[in-house]
């Protein structure tokens, strides 16, 4: 497999904090892989290796078959976790220098920061100060300098941070269209929905080690929690006849529908046709696991929310490889 990312092993402490230990991470050419774990699991490390901000103890790193990002700086995309502009530049400057450092020029860059506002609905404000902008406004700006040069590889931490709803619709639309363009997407976050919204794959990482990496069709079939939601047609619909179906294990209130688990080994398929012939119902659907509840039934317990993981050193500058290109 052609890999745009390859990590084998990679070990990272910090005193005696073990943040990142004996991590394999793959990401083929082409792939929209979630990179997800509750604050705290190691994530932010494990990119700023990636992005030579740091340098592993132990193990092996390649990105876009080079040793070092800084081999490939011209072709990746990274927005950091720890935001960062130069706050006295006007943004349309500010971007016109990002896109310069990586190899963009001539009369094809104006344009090209012209149409990348517009994408994000920041037309209008180039000429306004950085330290002028709102948080998500900044946000924006951000990500469209990390994405003005159309890298081949884009790796983003945390990239909906500060974000209203409407701008998170944006910024997940854009990010669509930047893998359907071809590039490589590598999404860090600790709100798991967000990923599963978005990824094909799943790489989820827990107290620096990787718990799960796999497809998420795949993860969804293995944990199938065998339950079925339904909505019964009547409100005060006699559930009896539910609970004495044999292939029934229980049946329960969930929000406005009722959760009627499955025996294993029992075909969801004709169990729901049976349940439907017992009580009509306005909504019936097999329930999908979220990746919340694959995290605590793999590490038995629930995503803590811990404070970040601890400092790796200072932020680096907007303009070095670890900054906002």
């Amino acid at each position: 497999m052609d890999a745009a990312v390859r990590m084998r092993g990679v070990t990272k402490t910090f005193g005696r904090l073990t943040a990142v230990g004996g991590l394999d991470l793959e990401v083929p050419r082409g792939g929209l892989y979630g990179f997800i774990g509750p604050n705290g699991a190691g994530k932010t490390t494990a990119i700023r290796m990636l992005m030579s901000i740091l340098f592993p103890d132990e193990g092996t790193i390649s990105i876009l078959d080079h040793a070092s990002a800084l081999e490939a700086k011209d072709r990746i995309g990274y927005l950091p976790e720890e935001r960062g502009l130069y706050r006295k530049m006007r943004v349309r400057p500010f971007l016109r220098y990002m896109g310069r450092l990586k190899g963009l020029a001539g009369a094809d860059l104006e344009p090209r920061i012209s149409a990348a506002l517009e994408r994000v609905g920041l037309a209008g404000v180039d000429r306004k100060r950085c330290d002028e902008l709102s948080k998500g406004m900044s946000q924006k700006v951000q990500f469209v300098a990390a994405t003005l040069h159309e890298p081949d590889l884009l790796i983003l931490d945390e990239p909906f941070s500060g974000l209203d709803p409407v701008s998170m619709r944006t910024l997940r639309g854009i990010i669509l269209e930047e893998h359907d363009r071809g590039a490589t997407v590598l999404l860090s976050t600790h709100v798991m929905p967000q990923a599963e919204e978005l990824c094909e794959h799943i790489v989820m990482v827990h107290e620096g080690r990787k718990v799960l990496d796999d497809d998420l069709a795949a993860i969804r079939r293995a944990y199938d929690p065998r339950t079925v939601e339904l909505e019964p047609l009547n409100a005060d619909a006699d559930l009896s006849r539910l609970a004495a179906m044999p292939e029934v294990e229980h049946v329960r209130p969930a929000d406005r529908a009722q959760e009627v688990r499955l025996r294993r080994g029992t075909d969801p398929a004709e169990a729901m046709r049976r349940i439907l012939d017992a009580v009509p119902a306005a909504r019936i659907e097999l329930f999908r696991p979220r990746l919340e509840d694959v995290f605590v039934d793999l590490v038995g317990a629930a995503p803590t929310g811990l404070d970040e993981e601890p400092d790796a050193g200072a932020p680096p500058e907007p303009g070095r490889t670890g900054g906002t290109a």
